[in-house]
């Protein structure tokens, strides 16, 4: 008889013999069972009301039609721009290398299934999980996913029977009443198998139970150096102010959006320059946006490298802005911030009287001194970190009435020193709520001086 290996990845089988079969998507979505396809459809009922996904808009909705998908048999049509199109209504021909909404939201689904099935060691009869390089969903029996993929190869020993092997992880049925159900579905794999009436020899058995306990050893070795390499690092890095401001917005994250106000010039403007709106093809920023942005990219990559991505303020639709941490430069010529920080306590006037005003205090206001020269005019600026319902994400903005304020506010928010300032006015558990913060600038002969605190606020 012919010897014939198996290589088994994430349900996928593929033969060395030139028999090997592979069963197109839509097939495959037929040979599953009403009870597998209820199975499946409850515990993804369950994932999308899991704390994972159920304070989100953007994950279930692309994990919700990914699985209805391919149990429809359409796995087929799971591509990127399918999905971007059909889940988060962008153009048919929109630039997906420009666009990275659905590989971006696939990549946290595929973190959020990990974390929900890794949560208190959760148990789950059926299990769904998302193929790193892939849009297309796999299911796991409880049973089937004991052993991970990427521990195979450990499994595949050598005193193992080639036929038995066979039996065993490619479906062949020799009387044991075993059954698998296996498909290859557009780079990845759908997998569904069903293992009834197994009885494994005595040394086998015992075989698997040493594997077991060596791995499960492994595993508290390597938890126990982790966990004092953790120890060890926090013990010598303390948790700093700096850290406290920014670990919600960078939790988890890779990547922020840094949208950034235009301007054009304008001689009936005091500053000399007026907000550039969607129709305006080339917009600038100033040097005081340019050091602000070129500071905080500099905080940002050395928290973990998260990714920033720039986009201006007038071409960014609210789409963009949902679900990943924002970082907004700018005030009279960012509308976004000027929308987003409408609600809170501190906010900016309407443009035509530029301010900062305090809505339980309406009679305050800070503003500038329109009397003297703009290159002289004190500025200030506006700090605030806080979850918005709006777009679902942790937003930061960074905004001065005038553009010395904008760089003065980035200047404090990535300085320890300032930001140890903050913690002593807005107390030390000012990392798990929302605060923001007056600032006032000094500025001489168009150059930012240092800020200082006016006012803060906590919820």
């Amino acid at each position: 008889m012919t010897n014939v290996s198996c290589e088994v990845s994430f349900g996928r089988v593929a033969f060395d013999d030139a028999m090997s079969k592979v069963i197109s998507p839509r097939d495959a979505a037929h040979l599953l069972s009403g009870q597998d396809r209820a199975e499946i459809l409850a515990e993804l009922q369950e994932v999308l009301a899991s704390s994972h996904f159920c304070n989100s808009k953007r994950y279930p909705a692309l994990l919700q039609y990914i699985v209805e998908k391919t149990l429809a048999g359409e796995a087929d049509l799971l591509k990127e721009r399918t999905l971007g199109v059909e889940v988060f209504d962008r153009s048919p021909s929109y630039d997906t290398n420009a666009d990275t909404v659905v590989r971006y939201t696939a990549g946290e689904v595929r973190k959020r299934l990990s974390l929900y099935y890794s949560e208190l060691g959760r148990r789950s009869r059926m299990r769904i999980s998302l193929p790193a390089g892939s849009y297309v969903p796999e299911f796991f029996h409880e049973e089937d996913h004991q052993i991970h993929p990427g521990e195979v190869q450990g499994h595949l020993s050598a005193d193992t029977p080639s036929s038995d092997l066979f039996a065993e992880t490619c479906g062949e049925v020799q009387g044991s009443g075993h059954a698998s159900l296996s498909a290859v579905v557009d780079g990845s794999s759908l997998s569904v198998a069903k293992a009834e009436d197994r009885r494994p020899a005595a040394a086998e058995n015992e075989a698997r139970a040493r594997r077991r306990s060596r791995l499960a050893l492994a595993v508290i070795l390597v938890t126990a150096l982790v966990a004092g390499a953790t120890w060890r690092y926090r013990t010598a890095h303390p948790k700093t102010p700096l850290d406290s401001f920014w670990t919600p917005v960078l939790h988890d994250q890779s990547f922020v959006t840094v949208c950034i106000g235009g301007s054009v010039f304008s001689q009936t403007h005091t500053s000399g320059v007026a907000t550039a709106t969607k129709d305006v093809d080339y917009p600038f920023v100033s040097m005081q946006s340019v050091s602000a942005v070129a500071q905080l990219s500099a905080l940002l990559a050395s928290n973990g490298g998260a990714i920033t991505q720039l986009q201006g303020a007038a071409t960014t639709p609210l789409t963009e802005l949902k679900e990943h941490p924002v970082l907004l430069l700018g005030a009279y010529n960012n509308q976004w911030t000027l929308r987003l920080v409408q609600p809170l306590r501190f906010h900016f006037a309407l443009p035509a009287t530029e301010a900062i005003v305090d809505a339980e205090h309406p009679a305050v206001r800070w503003e500038r001194d329109e009397t003297l020269p703009y290159s002289d005019e004190d500025d200030y600026a506006l700090l605030a970190r806080f979850h918005d319902t709006t777009t679902d994400s942790w937003v930061v903005v960074l905004a001065g009435i005038g553009r010395n304020g904008t760089e003065a506010a980035a200047q404090f928010a990535t300085s320890p020193h300032y930001m140890q300032l903050l913690q002593d006015r807005a107390g030390t558990d000012f990392a798990n709520r929302n605060v923001e913060a007056v600032l006032k600038v000094s500025v001489i002969e168009g150059k930012t001086g240092a800020p200082s605190i006016l006012a803060v606020h906590v919820w």
